[in-house]
């Protein structure tokens, strides 16, 4: 087991956070806020009846949102809460606990790869930080010949974006497009938001994965 994430210390602090988070969310959602920009990107990316992994999904409302699109998704998050509220507002989706610095999902039944992996909502600056590597380099062994990733997240989290792409880069990753939000507006130096899309850097050796 490696380093606790920021998320759940948060948890551990505040027993009550995550249930806070829910009920954030469903709020949003109640008032009509919108709530799948990085989804309307994710199925611009992703061809007809993808296999997306949610990575981080939290309480469910980026990998219901694709589910709705037609896509096959499977939505991991470490916080148990937020995935039973995934699973109790948004069913059709597999939704399971894991820490994706340990994602081994073939172990629990999932063998094919994801035509896209998404990690939305600051997913990866509550990651701890000793585990933000693993993370990049576990999204590339889930990933399918010529798939991609899409990550987002706000630069003021902790993980500057010259962090981010050196890990990638040691994962094996590649900066496809580096945007400032998840509409399309180009990263540049006044931005406080980074989405990066990813793909395999050695995409050969992923011919024959399943």
């Amino acid at each position: 087991m490696g380093e606790q994430s920021i998320w759940m210390q948060k948890v551990a602090a505040d027993p009550g956070h995550s249930t806070w988070y829910v009920e954030r969310m469903r709020g949003l959602a109640r008032d009509g806020n919108d709530l799948a920009g990085e989804a309307r990107l994710v199925d611009a990316m992703a061809p007809r009846g993808a296999r997306v992994l949610d990575a981080g999904c939290g309480p469910g409302r980026v990998g219901a949102a694709l589910a709705a699109a037609g896509h096959e998704v499977v939505g991991v998050d470490v916080d148990p809460v937020l995935i039973g509220a995934a699973e109790e507002d948004h069913p059709g989706p597999r939704w399971l606990v894991g820490d994706l610095s340990e994602l081994d999902l073939a172990a629990r039944g999932v063998t094919a790869r994801f035509d896209v992996i998404v990690c939305a909502g600051n997913v990866m600056p509550f990651a701890a930080p000793s585990t933000r590597g693993a993370v990049l380099r576990r999204f590339r062994e889930h990933l399918a010949p010529r798939g991609r990733i899409a990550v987002g997240f706000g630069i003021d989290r902790g993980y500057a974006p010259d962090e981010f792409f050196s890990d990638a880069a040691a994962a094996g990753l590649e900066v496809d497009h580096a945007l400032g939000t998840w509409d399309l507006r180009p990263f540049g130096p006044d931005s406080d938001f980074l989405v990066a899309v990813l793909s395999d850097a050695e995409p050969g050796p992923n011919a024959d994965r399943g």
